[in-house]
């Protein structure tokens, strides 16, 4: 299975669509390439870790310059990822009214836009920040389009694993901002993310596994059952609150993040136990496996909350 790569200006769908004409709704449309929602958990993780980084608040300049350019990059591999993903898009009810499914934008129009839009990302990234940044945030870029969509997504079940580490770029783009350096504490907040991405996603791709098997695409949570499933989640989990205790020790991390790790921690982990008991009683639902999915959206808010402000609140809790 190959992503299919075409510049023609057909849409998929050429049908007129009643009131979806003027500027309004073709911004829209625009918008939507972009996969708000995902930018706005990036985001997330973005000006905590600045913070974090500068032990205090950096300058209004270089975090607008960052939050800009790395929305603006996340935006650019999600419009590319709409434009390789369209032909399997219109199979898919969760992806049936993309703006490429459905015509308000051509395929061309699309493709532009991707470009532009990385192209403005990688410029307000070394112009407002400096060069590491950009080049953290093409690598992003490319990893999520090239690596992820064009040759893991249509070929192996482990696709979301390797691939989610475009999500992790957020944290390295927002360290570097601040120190033009990528230290230990962003590789372990990177990591944390990392090992994040397979039980926050594969519990939606359990709940949407019919719309993957109809578009051929292998997720997990659609080719093997909720059995494997939950075990894998309740694996992944279990790396991910180490590791985001490692902060302690290599990234000076003070009590309210210590206390917000665990117990938010110890909270995913329980979750998780709850969806692999249901599953291994086969009683698991698609309202529970995504209770674990929303579960673990405000887990890593709560965590990068507590990191952003852990400067300001008492001494690190293993010195140094």
């Amino acid at each position: 299975m190959t992503a299919t790569v075409s510049t023609t200006e057909t849409p998929l769908n050429t049908s007129p669509i009643p009131g979806r004409t003027g500027f309004g709704r073709k911004a829209k449309a625009y918008l939507a390439l972009t996969k708000p929602r995902v930018i706005e958990l990036l985001l997330v993780s973005t000006l905590p870790t600045m913070i974090y980084a500068q032990r205090g608040f950096p300058s209004v300049g270089l975090i607008l310059a960052t939050l800009v350019g790395g929305a603006f990059a996340a935006g650019s591999a999600g419009a590319f990822n709409c434009y390789l993903d369209r032909d399997i898009d219109k199979l898919m009810h969760r992806t049936e009214n993309r703006p490429l499914v459905t015509g308000e934008v051509t395929p061309r129009e699309a493709l532009v836009f991707s470009w532009l839009l990385g192209a403005a990302a990688i410029a307000i990234l070394w112009f407002g920040a400096n060069p590491l940044s950009a080049w953290l945030g093409l690598g992003a870029i490319v990893f999520y389009v090239v690596i992820y969509t064009m040759i893991l997504k249509r070929r192996t079940a482990q696709n979301i694993v390797w691939g989610g580490a475009a999500g992790c770029f957020p944290v390295l783009i927002a360290w570097a901002a601040v120190t033009n350096t990528v230290q230990w504490p962003a590789i372990v907040l990177f990591m944390v993310i990392f090992l994040w991405t397979p039980p926050h996603y594969w519990p939606l791709s359990m709940r949407y596994g019919e719309d993957y098997r109809n578009a051929n695409v292998p997720m997990l949570g659609a080719i093997a059952g909720a059995k494997v499933v939950s075990v894998q989640v309740v694996l992944y989990a279990w790396a991910m609150v180490a590791c985001s205790l490692l902060l302690i020790p290599a990234g000076r991390a003070g009590w309210v993040y210590t206390v917000t790790a665990v117990v938010a921690g110890g909270w995913f982990l329980y979750e998780s136990h709850a969806l692999h008991t249901r599953a291994q009683g086969g009683d698991v639902s698609n309202k529970g496996a995504m209770k674990v999915f929303h579960g673990s959206i405000s887990y890593l808010t709560l965590l990068f909350i507590a990191l952003a402000v852990d400067p300001f609140v008492g001494p690190a809790v293993m010195g140094g």
